[in-house]
């Protein structure tokens, strides 16, 4: 069993930047794949990002590569989302997620945070 639970949403101009945290609770995260999503109103959860178990290989959407980067810190059992250069399509509640394996599907996920809500202004 994994808790997650997700914070540093907030308010923030475009381009901005936010970092997000997730801090797992238990003792496997090191044994999980990591992956972050997001949902804007009326629409569906999408994938954002993803970090293997071990840190070393790393996914990210087409939408935000080059502006956003997940890593994760196995000693302190947490994944952060760093998200620069923010526009308002980024606007939406975000959500760390914990999977066997490193996916793209928000299927593939066992565990879910509660989410936080990011919003940029234009």
């Amino acid at each position: 069993q994994v808790q997650l639970v997700e914070s540093g949403g907030g308010l923030v101009q475009a381009g901005g930047s936010l970092r997000l945290s997730c801090a797992a609770s238990g003792r496997t995260f090191s044994s999980y794949a990591m992956g972050w999503f997001r949902q804007a109103p009326g629409k569906e959860r999408e994938f954002v990002a993803g970090v293997s178990w071990s840190g070393a290989r790393t996914i990210r959407s087409d939408s935000v590569k080059g502006r956003f980067t997940i890593s994760r810190d196995n000693a302190k059992n947490t994944v952060y989302l760093q998200m620069n250069s923010l526009k308002p399509e980024d606007t939406a509640v975000y959500y760390c997620a914990a999977a066997g394996a490193l996916s793209l599907v928000p299927r593939s996920y066992d565990y879910w945070g509660q989410g936080t809500q990011v919003t940029v202004s234009s």
